[in-house]
């Protein structure tokens, strides 16, 4: 989060360009669909502690080259994009890595409430990172950037320490038909295709992240302070939703509940989009980000609850390329429709966007409509 500040707020100070921003997201999409089924190899057969531990070396790498150029005075748009890029090739093996994990620590029946648990430190992170990101910026990009460097070289650390998984199943033989199991078996399994689909079209259209530059210096007339208070306000409306799902986790009516929180993220997104007052766009992405966060729970325990544990690494490559990359691909969107119309025609097509393909999807897949966590 302290990085995606500084090298959005760099990055447009640098070209002025908002297709630029986008193309961040862009580059951090494009590693996520060449790698997804080697990753998924990779982390159910390896140890997958170790796995996010490499990963998070990588990406302290990635922020100390960030660190030199800025040093040097050597950093373009080019060799910021293609940082970046490297950084997305790591946390395409780190992220359904850390998401396989996750249900051998713990007993079944607790999936939800662990993974609200892990969503409440992660957005306390994304509270917490922007918003330093932004006092870090404003004393200089090569201090967020060594400030970065150091907390992964601790992440790193720290996921060593994380205790020994359970004893997994037999792996079956490397073949053909296994690297491209994880996508079979969530087309077979209506309602995880279900559920993954509905949030790679919501995020892809209802992402305005990669705007947010735009909106704090030419629309709501503030700086990187600003900046990082809008892209911490997602996390702190997660944040609640992660500590309230954590002592009352959804486990019947499940399906209701999710349609019902991606609709109130497309809303969300049209009021931010209308907004001109920085105090109703930080409310709005707080509603934003809490009611993303439902739909992130829900859909992650569907993923980690029906899956077979010797396939949680494949099904969960495919759906972080269903799903994490629909971030990244829709700020490319929302920078590619904010350079044709306007930030705020892109912000509001892709709002009312969102809330169309929810009524859509309620229709095209009913299972999901009816699906339960618990019986």
């Amino acid at each position: 989060q302290i990085q995606a500040v500084a090298v959005g707020w760099q990055l447009y100070a640098l070209t002025g360009s908002a297709l630029d921003l986008g193309l961040v997201g862009l580059a951090q999409f494009l590693p996520m669909i060449l790698l997804t089924l080697l990753v998924g190899q990779v982390a159910d057969r390896f140890d997958r502690r170790l796995v996010v531990a490499v990963c998070q070396l990588v990406e302290a790498a990635g922020a100390a080259t960030l660190l030199l150029g800025t040093l040097g005075g050597w950093l373009t748009k080019t060799s910021i994009l293609a940082i970046v890029f490297v950084v997305g090739a790591s946390r395409a093996f780190e992220s359904p890595t850390m998401a396989a994990l996750v249900p051998r620590l713990v007993p079944r029946d607790v999936i939800p409430r662990a993974i609200a648990r892990i969503n409440s430190a992660s957005q306390t992170a994304r509270i917490v990172g922007p918003s330093l990101g932004g006092v870090l910026y404003g004393f200089g990009a090569t201090r967020a950037y060594a400030t970065v460097c150091a907390l992964f070289c601790v992440a790193s650390v720290l996921a060593t320490w994380i205790r020994r998984e359970t004893p997994a199943a037999a792996r079956e033989p490397v073949t053909l038909a296994s690297f491209f199991s994880g996508i079979l078996f969530i087309r077979n399994t209506r309602p995880i295709l279900g559920a993954v689909s509905l949030d790679l079209f919501a995020v892809l259209l209802g992402g305005a992240t990669a705007l947010l530059p735009i909106y704090a210096r030419d629309i709501l007339g503030t700086g990187p302070w600003g900046l990082g208070l809008l892209r911490s306000s997602p996390g702190i409306g997660a944040l609640f939703a992660s500590l309230i799902l954590a002592r009352y986790p959804i486990e019947r009516r499940v399906g209701p509940v999710f349609f019902g929180a991606v609709i109130v993220f497309g809303t969300a997104t049209v009021v931010f989009g209308l907004s001109t007052n920085l105090a109703l766009s930080v409310a709005a992405l707080g509603v934003l980000g809490a009611s993303d966060l439902v739909s992130v729970v829900i859909r992650y325990s569907l993923v980690q609850m029906r899956t077979p544990d010797q396939m949680r690494g494949r099904v969960s490559a495919v759906s972080s390329l269903f799903t994490g990359t629909s971030n990244q691909l829709g700020e490319f969107e929302s920078g590619l429709t904010a350079a044709l119309f306007g930030p705020v025609p892109a912000v509001l097509i892709g709002g009312v966007g969102t809330i169309v393909v929810a009524l859509t999807w309620m229709r095209l897949f009913p299972e999901l409509r009816r699906i339960r966590l618990v019986q």
